[in-house]
């Protein structure tokens, strides 16, 4: 494994990190980890060299009001000994905080749950504008400064959703050690995008990049151009490592956090962290890259990832369901696959329809990807329904 330097941390931390947001699941149900799958996965890595697990309070939860599981397992995976291998990160739930005592309200709950006493990096969650003018005046940097100073948490950064402005008056705004963006291969102009990271490694912050693989949908099921471009390279390598190498090609790039719920996953991406080092692809091998950015960038109708964030939603549509088809429809089209693509919205209308939005546009206020969501699902009826 290869190791970088997190910005002003001065922590050395791998150069792949474990994001507990996506383990196995048991029944298909986000709220039950496979325990035993993912114990051997997370154990694994470690014991290959990568130190840094992140997990959130809302992961492997029923929606982004609650606690989910993924604190309490990660406290579990993290016994006999693994704690003090890693570096750990988690994130305050900063959509539900109504006042400063909330805040060290749910720190001491986060503590609790991963049954530790400090916290080595500690994220402001999914910061946007509302959400970051809400917490500047409730008192944010007292709360960072206090709990840094007692010890519960020992760095201090945030992860973003939403414009480039906004991303670079928050990093002006306090003395953060790092912070965390989306960053992949069709995403350089997207949130925080390119400018933004240099933005953020000009000041001294540690970068940790999620979304690498865009929550998978740039490594399956690929267009069979995208497939004939990775194929007619040279050195033959796998969708999911060409994305990685692309971003830990970035000097910038301090750690990279992959949401691995398979061990071929695990294994794979730590044998491409192990031997990325910063600038270190050719320009052939860029080259391949940018032509499957074109390609895809042709096709994509719809920029979900599939983070869940708009869930649940009140009228019961199954937005990030309705999206992964409507995408998959859109990539894979055809005259010939037109019928087949369409049953695979069978499960999806008999559950979570697009027809059953009621336009309150309470999912575009949680969306991470900024998409406009009402008037996407319009577009699924009109070709689902």
């Amino acid at each position: 494994m290869l190791y970088r330097k997190y910005g002003k941390t001065n922590e050395t931390v791998s150069a792949l990190g474990f994001g507990c947001m996506r383990l196995p699941i048991i029944d298909n149900d986000s709220t039950k980890i496979d325990e035993e799958k993912a114990i051997k996965m997370i154990r694994y890595a470690i014991d290959n060299g990568v130190n840094y697990i992140d997990t959130a309070y809302p992961y492997h939860g029923t929606g982004m009001g609650f606690g989910g599981q993924s604190e309490p397992f990660v406290a579990k995976a993290l016994k006999d000994g693994y704690r003090e291998k890693i570096k750990l990160a988690t994130k305050l739930p900063s959509w539900l905080i109504k006042s400063r005592e909330d805040m060290d309200k749910y720190l001491n709950e986060q503590l609790n749950r991963l049954e530790t006493d400090s916290i080595d990096f500690y994220l402001v969650h999914a910061l946007e504008s509302k959400v970051w003018e809400n917490l500047k005046a409730l008192g944010i940097s007292d709360f960072l400064d206090s709990a840094k100073k007692d010890g519960r948490i020992k760095h201090a950064g945030f992860s973003f959703h939403d414009k480039l402005s906004v991303f670079k008056e928050i990093v002006d705004y306090y003395d953060w050690e790092f912070c965390q963006i989306q960053y992949n291969y069709l995403d350089e102009n997207h949130q925080a995008g390119t400018e933004g990271l240099k933005y953020a490694a000009s000041k001294g912050l540690g970068v940790a990049v999620m979304e690498p693989l865009r929550g998978g949908k740039i490594v399956r099921n690929l267009p069979s151009d995208v497939k004939a471009a990775f194929e007619g390279a040279e050195i033959k390598r796998t969708p999911a490592d060409w994305a990685l190498r692309w971003v830990l090609n970035h000097p910038e790039v301090s750690v990279v956090l992959s949401g691995m719920n398979i061990m071929e996953n695990v294994v794979q991406n730590i044998a491409t962290a192990s031997e990325v080092a910063p600038n270190s692809m050719t320009e052939a091998e860029v080259a391949v890259v940018d032509d499957v950015k074109a390609i895809f960038k042709s096709r994509l109708k719809n920029n979900c990832t599939a983070c869940g964030y708009c869930m649940p939603c009140p009228a019961g549509v199954n937005i990030p369901g309705n999206f992964t088809v409507y995408n998959e429809y859109n990539l894979f089209y055809s005259k010939e696959t037109e019928d087949e693509l369409k049953k695979r919205y069978v499960s999806i209308k008999n559950s979570g329809a697009a027809s059953k939005c009621v336009q309150c546009g309470k999912c575009e206020s949680h969306c991470p990807q900024e998409i406009k969501i009402r008037e996407d699902l319009k577009k699924v009826k009109a070709i689902f329904e």
